[in-house]
């Protein structure tokens, strides 16, 4: 005995040919989200580009501030005073970059409201254009039905 295979492909042919849709209404959804990925893309690259720049400045300024840390001093108080200088350096960097860093995650966040804000009113307006002209048609087929009707 043997087992028959479905098709599964004409099954979801015929189911496709059940629910006829519109290609355009597709490719529009299609490039409306390609377009909105292309922007938070955008945004994200940038944001990176400015954390990492921040983040390699910050390391020179560290390095910079060892190489001072780590010279010779004459008077063993001095590595004291050394010290005492580059922690209170470094306490008072990592408050600006940090405070960069929120600056940066700030703008990014409202780059990215703006951008979905503006894909939302964007579908919210092809949404409303696509009714508009659903319910133009339908008043249009209802007219001509009714005046088909009376003419009989």
């Amino acid at each position: 005995m043997t087992k028959q295979t479905q098709d599964f492909e004409a099954m979801l042919r015929n189911a496709m040919d059940a629910f006829p849709v519109k290609g355009d209404a597709f490719e529009a959804g299609f490039k409306r989200s390609a377009e909105l990925n292309e922007k938070l893309t955008q945004i994200a690259v940038d944001a990176a580009g400015r954390s990492t720049e921040l983040s390699s400045e910050w390391t020179k300024d560290t390095l910079a501030r060892v190489t001072d840390l780590t010279r010779a001093k004459q008077d063993p108080a001095d590595y004291a005073q050394s010290f005492a200088d580059f922690g209170a350096k470094q306490a008072e960097a990592t408050m600006e970059r940090m405070t960069a860093f929120a600056e940066i995650a700030k703008a990014t966040q409202m780059a990215t409201i703006e951008a979905l804000m503006e894909a939302g009113k964007s579908s919210t307006e092809a949404a409303s254009k696509n009714a508009t002209a659903a319910a133009k048609k339908t008043a249009s087929t209802a007219k001509s039905a009714a005046s088909n009707a009376s003419a009989s």
